[in-house]
């Protein structure tokens, strides 16, 4: 007889979305994870009194009132609408491009104005079939937003040169004619009130949870304790790298705390220029109106990813996905494992889509 229906590998949002439905449901659940903390990368660090979203900035926002009205039920959310600043060398933007951007750089006036000088340059670029994600910009903008506040943020992003970048990153890029700062058109968006952990403690409330658990550590001790393995970690780590590593972008952060109430204004500031070595300083009290004395700021440089560092964007290239679906083949032959989440599915999920993957999975395996 074994001791738990479900051993959950990975304590992060999906892991804890499926673990909770299944406890719902009357299982018995074990979550591991090889971190010291649950709630994987939307985990907040308190400092100073202030939550400081320890894997980069993490924004709920969805047009699905089902999966708004879910996470709510655990905790509340705040009214934090997500409006970003770019910095390009000492020149302050309003993101996405609206017509505050437009004023900025051009002091256009009117939407008909911005349209004309967007035109123009596309016009005079030429670009009929674009190549590489340099051309696919510039004929959707022109060269003035390309060159301030595309090329060199997405080259540090990535690691490559725009023009060696494929077209297909960039298929369409936002554009408003309306002075509306708020980066997303989703309907719902804020933080919970207290931070993320209040979130993943509330749905993981009554799971046994053990952490500094590394699966593959004890992979048959622990896969023994349960009936049906649920695995959201790397899936070529699952299956000891056979068709070899996929492929990741990596992140770095640079916390400082700081002695002042208030550094830059906003929690998310872009630095879009080539010289600056990171792309945005992140200042987390912001996302929660924070009034205390100090203040946490984050400097976050990409970079390349290397074993043992954090995964956080797939190279989603033909190569990278040639690959991905060897692994996926296998995956459907392992008749005890369920696999779920950005790691086993190889996919970039934001939060919302987390938690709608996770439940979906839940569905269609305790409904069908």
């Amino acid at each position: 007889m074994k001791q738990y229906d479900y051993l959950v590998v990975g304590a992060g949002l999906w892991g804890s979305v499926f673990a909770h439905e299944a406890t719902k449901r009357g299982k018995k659940c074990l979550v591991i994870d090889r971190r010291d903390h649950i709630g994987g990368n939307v985990y907040c660090e308190n400092v100073e009194g202030i939550n400081v979203h320890k894997y980069g900035a993490h924004i709920f926002h969805t047009n699905d009132k089902d999966i708004w009205d879910y996470v709510n039920s655990f905790v509340e959310f705040n009214r934090y609408t997500n409006s970003p600043v770019a910095n390009y060398n000492g020149e302050l933007y309003n993101l996405p491009f609206n017509m505050n951007t437009f004023y900025q750089l051009w002091r256009v006036r009117t939407p008909e104005e911005a349209k004309e000088k967007i035109r123009q340059q596309v016009e005079e670029a030429g670009i009929k079939d674009p190549q590489n994600l340099e051309e696919q910009a510039i004929s959707l903008v022109g060269t003035d937003i390309y060159e301030k506040l595309i090329k060199a943020y997405t080259e540090k992003q990535w690691g490559r040169k725009a023009t060696e970048l494929p077209a297909f990153i960039i298929k369409r890029l936002p554009v408003r004619f309306t002075f509306d700062n708020n980066y997303f058109n989703d309907r719902y968006q804020g933080i919970p009130i207290g931070g993320y952990n209040k979130l993943t403690e509330a749905l993981l409330k009554d799971v046994d949870v053990r952490l500094g658990i590394d699966f593959f550590k004890e992979r048959e001790t622990l896969a023994a304790l349960a009936e049906t393995v649920v695995y959201t970690g790397p899936i070529d780590e699952y299956f000891d790298f056979r068709f070899g590593q996929l492929e990741y972008r990596s992140l770095r952060f640079d916390n400082q705390l700081l002695d002042q109430e208030n550094y830059q204004g906003n929690a998310v500031v872009n630095y879009t220029d080539g010289e600056t070595p990171f792309t945005r300083i992140i200042e987390h009290k912001h996302f929660e109106f924070g009034t205390q004395p100090k203040t946490v700021i984050t400097h976050e440089y990409p970079q390349e990813w290397v074993k043992g560092a954090e995964p956080y964007y797939p190279v989603n290239d033909d190569k990278n996905t040639a690959v991905f679906n060897q692994y996926k083949a296998l995956a459907s032959d392992e008749p005890n494992v369920i696999f779920g989440g950005r790691l086993a599915e190889y996919r970039y999920y934001d939060m919302h889509q987390v938690v709608a993957s996770a439940l979906k999975k839940v569905k269609v395996h305790f409904d069908s």
